[in-house]
């Protein structure tokens, strides 16, 4: 079928970019570039060992020291241990098996620690994440034989060709937590045959909504269901709460954020309590005890002691297969107990839970999935349901070709234009001041989306207005480029002055716990560092330090701040806004305050785009327009 096989075609074409990419971060680069870049952790300290699955060793190490590095080294990724005695030939490679703060487990594809990790400091690198790609072509690829050999329903709904279907109302459930737009989107979800998508505008509550449908479909067919999501912070998120109801939840895979209530949910914390452990961990320790002791015979011995060793690691290994089959035994025993399970689109192809199949699969944050990462756990379904919102960000896709030609359209977005009557759109919004969600509505959910008489008029003092827009034409702040980013120093300057006013006279109304919380957020990286400095160079606002968050819209999607700054960045003579046309991202970025929204940008520049002329008007309109010469 064409559709799977351009899918193919430009799923091929990002991961060379991706790989491209990836060689320029590592081949010319020292080790301690690559560790600035995230890839890898140098120096370690081993902190421990043991044998694991087919014989693998699996190694605990520690980073000792540049612990505040952010790092890409995630459960499930390739990696290599490597020494720096001889970094060419000193190596070999594995999987991060388990990843929390500054400890990692990765899986080693050899039976025991090389010589070499004796000699010289020892690092962890990240290798090129083959296994995401692998797992997502074969995907697509059994999903074009299914869509040529057999008449599968939902592969030829979800490509368009033929309809979703829904049986008769289903008797309805008493949802006393959710609002009228939540529980019609409950009743699509469980009426569905085939497909169901809830489209959650920015704080909508569809994780709330989510959660209910879940355990309403469980309760109605009483079967498994699978949950996924791109990210392990989402996927943490719905498993947390989905524990929170009752529901037995199985999350397979490493959490991301590692606390105690998700770890107790993983599969690893549920085998090590599980009552059949004891005896495997007896075993296992037997095990390398044998293989200690055939460590003791170099290899450098005569015939007898040649064999001595070896018999000792036979045993090891024999014990090691029953150890193997005991664990199984355990994994499919806690499999047949939990009611729903959860991982990310690519973890659900985890050996522990691959060949498994489900009457439902939820996709949770669909709009920034990439499409052929969904066909993984689609195709393991009778029934999907997709949830998320197209008007937001879409996926990170490294090749600008790719993204050009439909890979960057995620199913979400194809399946709301394909299939209208499968989409249930919540409606109300618990987050925002009307003023500050006004524009949104309009020009991306037709109107449709309304304040919560809880948040509708809410702000940070009487009479406080909850929207502005500072217009910094005329003031002559020429925007810079630094290197491929684009910067704006004085706008920056301008912003940290005005949020200096403001938390000067909110500090007469608010004590310090209990002061509102502030985002600064741009979507220039530049011009993030620029206003980083800028605030660390501001004295009155030292004492508010934990308050305020500074960082790029993408990386504050799903969050939320009592005040919002959003610095636009650009201005120059030719009305040139760059990527400022992704009016998705902007509309992330528009919907993270709850109380009040400050917009800073020079408004000769951004009026040349209908986008930003509609919102200047809106402002106008809303007497939220104030020029920056008020402030200069």
């Amino acid at each position: 079928m064409d559709y799977f096989k351009n899918l193919l075609d430009l799923l091929k074409i990002e991961r060379e970019e991706d790989r491209n990419q990836y060689r320029k971060l590592t081949e010319t680069t020292s080790v301690a570039e690559r560790r600035a870049n995230g890839l890898t952790w140098y120096p370690i300290a081993i902190r421990g060992s043991e044998m694991s699955r087919g014989d693998y060793l699996t190694v605990e190490v520690e980073r000792t020291t540049h612990q505040d590095i952010p790092h890409q080294l995630r459960f499930g990724m390739p990696a290599v241990f490597f020494s720096n005695h001889d970094p060419k030939n000193d190596r070999v490679e594995g999987t991060v098996t388990h990843q929390s703060g500054n400890r990692l487990k990765i899986t080693l594809r050899t039976d025991e620690l090389p010589d070499w990790s004796r000699d010289g400091k020892l690092g962890v690198e990240a290798l090129f994440d083959d296994n995401s790609y692998d797992e997502m072509e074969a995907a697509l690829k059994q999903a074009n034989t299914l869509s040529e050999k057999s008449d599968n329903r939902l592969i030829s709904i979800l490509t368009g060709e033929k309809s979703p279907t829904f049986h008769p109302e289903t008797p309805t459930r008493y949802l006393p937590k959710l609002n009228p737009s939540q529980v019609s989107a409950v009743g699509k979800m469980l009426t569905a045959n085939e497909l169901a998508i809830v489209h959650g505008p920015p704080g909508t509550g569809k994780t709330t909504t989510l959660v209910q449908a879940i355990k309403a479909l469980i309760a109605q067919d009483h079967k498994k269901i699978l949950v996924v999501a791109p990210s392990n912070t989402a996927v943490d998120l719905l498993s947390e709460k989905l524990h929170d109801e009752g529901l037995n939840v199985l999350r397979v895979g490493n959490p991301a954020r590692v606390s105690e209530r998700l770890m107790a949910l993983t599969l690893d914390h549920k085998m090590a309590e599980h009552p059949y452990m004891r005896e495997a961990k007896k075993l296992k320790k037997q095990a390398n005890e044998f293989k200690n002791m055939a460590h003791k015979y170099k290899r450098n011995f005569g015939k007898a002691e040649r064999d001595q060793r070896k018999a000792l690691f036979d045993e090891a290994h024999r014990i090691m297969k029953e150890v193997g089959s005991s664990e199984q035994y355990i994994i499919d025993d806690l499999i047949t107990k939990a009611q729903v399970i959860t991982a990310t689109l690519v973890g659900a192809n985890h050996y522990t839970v691959r060949n498994l199949t489900y009457h439902t699969v939820v996709i949770d944050e669909a709009g920034q999935a990439l499409e052929p990462a969904c066909w993984i756990p689609i195709l393991k379904a009778q029934k999907v349901v997709l949830a998320g919102d197209h008007c937001q960000l879409s996926p990170t896709i490294k090749s600008a070709e790719a993204a050009r030609k439909g890979l960057s359209i995620t199913l979400l977005e194809k399946c709301v234009s394909l299939h209208p009557e499968a989409v249930s759109l919540l409606d109300e919004q618990y987050r925002m001041h009307e003023h500050i969600m006004g524009y949104s509505s309009q020009v991306f959910y037709e109107n449709k989306v309304r304040a919560h008489a809880s948040v509708a008029r809410h702000s940070l003092f009487e009479g406080d207005t909850s929207l502005v827009f500072v217009d910094t034409a005329g003031c002559g702040f020429d925007e810079k480029l630094e290197g491929t980013s684009s910067t704006n120093p004085e706008e920056a300057a301008l912003l940290i002055k005005h949020l200096t006013q403001l938390v000067a006279d909110l500090s007469t109304r608010y004590t310090k716990q209990d002061f509102p919380t502030i985002a600064i957020i741009s979507p220039y990286k530049q011009q993030i560092t620029i206003l980083k400095d800028q605030l660390l160079s501001a004295p009155e606002l030292q004492d508010y330090g934990n308050k305020i968050s500074v960082n790029t819209i993408d990386s504050f999607q799903g969050q939320e701040r009592d005040i919002v700054y959003i610095s636009m960045t650009r201005s120059n003579a030719e009305g040139e806004i760059g990527f400022l046309s992704d009016i998705r991202r902007m509309n992330v970025a528009m919907t993270r305050a709850r109380k009040k929204l400050i917009i800073v940008g020079d408004s000769a520049t951004l009026a040349g785009f209908p986008f930003y002329a509609d919102f200047i008007a809106y402002s106008e309109n809303l007497n939220a327009y104030q020029s920056a010469w008020e402030w200069m």
